[in-house]
């Protein structure tokens, strides 16, 4: 469970900054960050790379389902789901469990603005926050029937985490596959002796 580490990293990582775009308050702790204006953006390399303050409601990259309390229930399930996932496939490939860290780490950082947003920054209820994205980056133009794309949809480190783990398995998927077959093959040529021993 030390890929577990790699998904801590992640929700810091993504939770930090997170902070530092949108500001936070907390006089108990004397911390005081007074962030970005909605909608502010901060040029990074020119119009390539932009910090560009958006809030989502939806999912990763705008993408709507249902409504928010439905979302963060499903997002609570899926975490637990991935978690304990993660702990039956322990003793799998490294990098199978790398990915669903990466996964998991997305999910879970995507999940606290959900979950304490509204209440942190006073603006809803638990479980009605919104999540904060901030990455802005230069795309080619698409255009396609009503469709048009000249700017990626702004993201943050949790959405581009989960990306990571998601590409990663697909990369990895057929030297993942022919581990797998390799073990039964492996499990029957250390078997066979002891088999041979015990019919003799």
């Amino acid at each position: 469970m030390r890929v577990l580490y790699v998904t801590a990293v992640i929700i810091i990582a993504d939770q930090l900054t997170k902070f530092l775009v949108k500001g936070i308050d907390v006089p108990l702790l004397g911390i005081a960050l007074q962030g970005m204006p909605l909608g502010a953006s901060v040029p990074v390399f020119g119009d390539l790379l932009r910090i560009t303050f958006i809030e989502n409601p939806g999912m990763a990259f705008g993408i709507e389902l249902g409504g928010k309390f439905l979302l963060t229930i499903f997002s609570i399930a899926a975490s637990i789901g991935i978690l304990f996932y993660i702990y039956m496939m322990r003793c799998e490939q490294l990098v199978f469990r790398v990915s669903l860290a990466f996964i998991l780490g997305g999910a879970v950082g995507n999940l606290i603005d959900r979950v304490f947003y509204g209440v942190l920054y006073g603006t809803g209820p638990l479980f009605y926050g919104k999540v904060v994205d901030f990455i802005d980056v230069d795309f080619f133009n698409i255009n396609f029937l009503n469709f048009h794309l000249s700017r990626f949809w702004v993201f943050n480190i949790a959405d581009a985490s989960v990306t990571v783990g998601v590409l990663m398995m697909l990369i990895f998927h057929r030297s993942l596959a022919k581990e797998s077959e390799r073990l039964p093959e492996a499990e029957r040529e250390t078997s066979s002796p002891t088999e041979t021993s015990s019919t003799t």
